[in-house]
């Protein structure tokens, strides 16, 4: 999604894990009302080391108030090899290739530690 505008929420929103503040996201459309977006906000702890193909367990908690206002990790995955477009289009459609180069960009922050939400909401009293 791209985000036109943005400022930062004046509410804070309390979870059980925490409090977090987000943004408000205007976008060019006219026809859209803003939106209160939190990114990156974290539902459940890092599946790392001994909690590796467990179950997911609770998010840690944190003290103060946290900004939502970035993308978390995305999961490790294997993309196709798309640097030469020849042979990339042997083993897919163009719309593919032309939609993984645009995708790709934002996948370059991978880690094991990908269990976040992005929530949009509508903006109220902005």
């Amino acid at each position: 999604m791209e985000l036109d505008s943005r400022h930062l929420s004046t509410r804070v929103v309390h979870t059980r894990y925490g409090t977090l503040r987000g943004f408000i996201s205007t976008l060019s459309n006219r026809e859209l009302q803003p939106v209160e977006v939190f990114l990156g906000v974290p539902y459940a702890g890092a599946p790392t080391g001994a909690l590796r193909f467990m179950p997911p367990v609770t998010s840690p908690h944190w003290k103060g108030v946290r900004l939502a206002d970035s993308y978390g990790s995305v999961c490790p995955q294997k993309w196709p090899n798309i640097k030469n477009e020849t042979e990339a289009l042997k083993s897919m459609p163009l719309g593919r290739l032309r939609y993984l180069q645009r995708l790709l960009p934002q996948l370059v922050n991978q880690s094991e530690d990908c269990l976040y939400l992005n929530i949009f909401a509508p903006a109220f009293g902005e």
